[in-house]
């Protein structure tokens, strides 16, 4: 069975300027995905239902939480713009409360919202375009305009489920 990943939807501004940098900077052969902020990389697929349930419920007539893209972050072999969201995170930890038990490490350590628009190449690479990113990187506030579930089945991920914010 599938495990299910979880991504904040991003809007369409947003969406299209990260999918662009990820044009840009990204391994063209490894860029099988949009730009993405992950939430949870791999929930079990037993928990499907619950999941829905819980995504809908935090966000149905919900406002969407504010977001910024902060600064730049390394990833050692890539580049990913840091995002801050109290209201993400908060998301985040109901859902890693209900989820406990069935989190996989990557999960159950610390959160690092990113969108990454750059990884797999040489560190020489990554360290490059953060020098040159950083030149003109200004904070910005980034729209967060819903919640994703997907399946993750070894290739472009599968849509599962969508819950936009009012």
């Amino acid at each position: 069975m599938a495990p299910i990943i979880v991504t904040a939807v991003l809007g369409r501004s947003d969406q299209a300027a990260f999918d662009g940098l990820r044009r840009a900077h990204y391994p063209p052969e490894r860029n099988v995905l949009p730009a993405h902020l992950t939430l949870f990389h791999h929930l079990p697929p037993s928990v499907e239902d619950e999941l829905k349930h819980r995504l809908t419920e935090a966000t149905r007539g919900v406002r969407a939480p504010a977001a910024k893209a902060a600064g730049l972050m390394s990833l050692g072999r890539g580049v990913a713009v840091k995002v801050e969201s109290s209201g993400l995170a908060a998301i985040r930890r109901d859902l890693c409360e209900a989820f406990a038990g069935l989190l996989m490490p990557q999960d159950a350590g610390g959160w690092r919202p990113h969108v990454t628009i750059q990884n797999k190449v040489a560190p020489s690479m990554a360290k490059l375009l953060m020098t040159a990113l950083a030149k003109e990187f200004r904070p910005r506030e980034v729209e967060i305009a819903g919640l994703a579930a997907w399946w993750y089945r070894g290739g472009p991920w599968e849509p599962l489920s969508r819950h936009m914010f009012a």
